[in-house]
């Protein structure tokens, strides 16, 4: 974090630029009003000093105005400037837009006494000072959230328009410069993907920590639903129902009840959640990774590979989509920020310097600034803890597509290969919990439970023994070198037969000990299918052995319905990006705590079996 320098500053100084922005009313205010004491949960500016919740260093004013569809929706911003900005004076402006704002609280009534500013970003307005260095930042509410009117509309057509009119609103106001940011993290971190994909002259820079790519896979999986196919529509409905505090201004309550007389929103909102057809139009206009085909916002982001919330699919079709410059940080770790820290105090995600690689990012796009320090592009973390330096991800030696052959499998859910482990006497494995209430895109419960003891061996075992089981196994020939498997792996096949398949790579050493790296599920129709794993980024150790498992949906928590079928598989492919990890060029990072913790929940038994293929990073395979 940066040190605070000390500044002494009035509210007094900053009274005339706020005389012409637009307010609660529609009108400007007025430099005497500002004189005579603000109100300090009204419109008027209002800094620290009369609000404890306005951030030091600030002057905190609330505004409405119209989104960009011409619905009539009102949207709602609390506007931060620098405390002491002069008449005339202009900054540039930092814009987060999302559903977390509310002046209540994020996703619930956080037991404030008083009304005031959201601090969900209190730790990168502190940890790059980020007044002192002359920004203004500014919150929007989204259509149907705190103090923004019209129904709810989950990265769609409605909140795409509501992103425009925050953009141009932003530019146009008499303290910007015209120069715009966006920054978030999750929702407020897709809002800024759809912020890239307007293409916006105003939009000079976006900064998206573990955003969504593509809408419809964080709630489907290739038509197969995941657990939070209704828990996300509740989470939202409920966050938009939030009401308001008791000295929020009469126009920020009516706005906050405004489901009130408006009930269909809600019921509106839960309908598109259970579309399960990704070619359906409310998932086509939602699917962003294919509309930043030819964007050139500059783009910083962050992705966890092994994210348990906002998962990294459709990330690769996205990032080369996008045209414009790019900075990024990937690695191991879960739902977190870049400056986050564990209990411990180690940064999650183990990189250190996040807030100032951040606002060196925002002072080149929007200030012009040329950088004191070369920071790589992208800095990525792999599955051994190791930092590399790249122009880009992902860095590929070699594309490979290797065959795998054909076998076949139950879709019973892993049914048989629980029941043949309870006979052979070892303890009876639970089916994955179905969970249950609210999850939203900031917040999702721990549903990932660890496989079964000895449910990949035993089912390993039977189909060395010829038994028709839950599902099948292929295994390469052993590593001859270390061997990165990065980018979105695919697996093609034919099938017969209908139901669900899963498809999961893993990391086998010598020992049979093995790593579930990478999975991803489908609905199963007869004939020939393509299914896009999650992004990754891991490295193959020499002598290891990758393998890839083709069944039923046994382990995770989907919410599948097994059709009973023996699905045979032909003709199956696996398509990898290959890069050799001896060629990286180190950069500063520590191991981020949570690789631990997932090697200790995925790491199972797997007798390693006859090798199929092989893989080389270079050269021949």
């Amino acid at each position: 974090m940066r040190p605070r320098r000390a500044v002494v500053r009035t509210a007094s100084a900053l009274v005339a630029a706020l005389a012409l922005t637009v307010g609660l009313g529609g009108t400007a205010v007025a430099a005497h009003e500002a004189e005579a004491g603000a109100p300090a949960t009204g419109t008027g500016p209002v800094t620290h000093e009369e609000n404890d919740r306005v951030p030091e260093g600030s002057v905190w004013t609330q505004h409405y105005f119209p989104s960009s569809d011409r619905s009539g929706t009102r949207l709602h911003a609390d506007v931060l400037l620098p405390e002491g900005l002069k008449r005339k004076e202009r900054v540039p402006v930092i814009v987060s837009i999302g559903p977390y704002f509310a002046h209540a609280g994020q996703t619930g009534p956080e037991g404030w006494s008083r009304t005031g500013p959201s601090a969900r970003f209190q730790d990168f307005i502190e940890g790059t000072d980020l007044f002192d260095q002359g920004y203004a930042f500014v919150m929007v509410d989204l259509r149907g959230f705190g103090g923004s009117t019209g129904c709810l509309d989950w990265g769609g057509p409605g909140e795409q328009a509501d992103v425009r009119a925050a953009i141009d609103w932003a530019a146009k106001q008499p303290w910007s410069t015209g120069a715009v940011g966006m920054y978030g993290k999750s929702y407020d971190a897709v809002t800024g993907l759809i912020g890239n994909n307007l293409d916006q002259r105003a939009l000079k820079a976006v900064v998206a920590q573990e955003p969504v790519w593509d809408m419809y896979q964080y709630i489907y999986s290739n038509g197969v639903p995941r657990p939070n196919v209704t828990g996300t529509a509740d989470a939202y409905n409920s966050i938009a129902s939030m009401p308001p505090m008791a000295d929020d201004d009469p126009r920020y309550q009516e706005a906050a009840r405004y489901e009130e007389s408006h009930p269909e929103c809600l019921t509106e909102n839960s309908a598109g959640y259970r579309i399960s057809d990704q070619r359906d139009e409310h998932w086509t206009s939602r699917d962003l990774a294919r509309m930043a085909r030819g964007s050139d916002t500059p783009l910083f982001v962050t992705q966890g590979f092994v994210e348990n919330n906002t998962k990294p699919e459709e990330m690769e079709e996205y990032l080369d989509n996008h045209r414009g410059p790019e900075r990024g940080w990937l690695g191991q770790w879960d739902h977190v920020r870049g400056g986050d820290r564990v209990g411990d105090g180690r940064l999650a995600m183990g990189r250190a310097g996040w807030y100032d690689e951040t606002l060196a990012f925002y002072d080149q796009y929007l200030k012009g600034a040329r950088p004191s320090v070369r920071y790589p592009a992208y800095a990525v973390e792999d599955s051994t803890g190791a930092w590399r330096a790249q122009r880009t991800w992902p860095v590929t030696e070699r594309s490979v597509t290797v065959a795998l052959g054909g076998g076949s499998y139950v879709d019973d859910g892993g049914a048989s290969a629980r029941a043949a482990l309870t006979a052979s006497g070892g303890p009876a494995p639970k089916a994955p919990p179905r969970p249950t209430g609210r999850w939203d895109m900031e917040n999702a419960p721990a549903t990932e439970q660890p496989a079964p003891a000895g449910l990949a061996a035993e089912l390993a075992k039977r189909q060395r023994a010829g038994e028709a089981a839950s599902s099948f196994f292929v295994w390469s020939k052993p590593l001859t070198r270390d061997t990165r498997v990065t980018g979105t792996p695919q697996v093609s096949l034919t099938a017969r037969g209908q139901g669900n398949v899963m498809l999961k790579l893993y990391d086998v050493a010598p020992d049979g000990t093995a790593v579930m790296f990478d999975e991803q599920v489908s609905l199963v129709k007869s004939g020939r299918m393509s299914v896009d794993l999650k992004a990754t980024d891991w490295t193959l150790a020499a002598g290891h052995v990758l393998a890839v498992e083709i069944g039923s949906i046994q382990t995770g928590s989907w919410r599948d319905t097994p059709s009973g079928e023996t699905i045979e598989v032909s003709g199956a492919k696996l398509r990898l990006a290959l890069d050799d990890p001896a060629d990286d060029i180190a950069t500063q990072g520590d191991r981020s705590p949570y690789l631990d913790t997932y090697l200790r929940q995925y790491t199972v038994s797997l007798p390693v079996g006859p090798g199929a293929f092989s893989l080389v990073p270079g050269g021949r395979s």
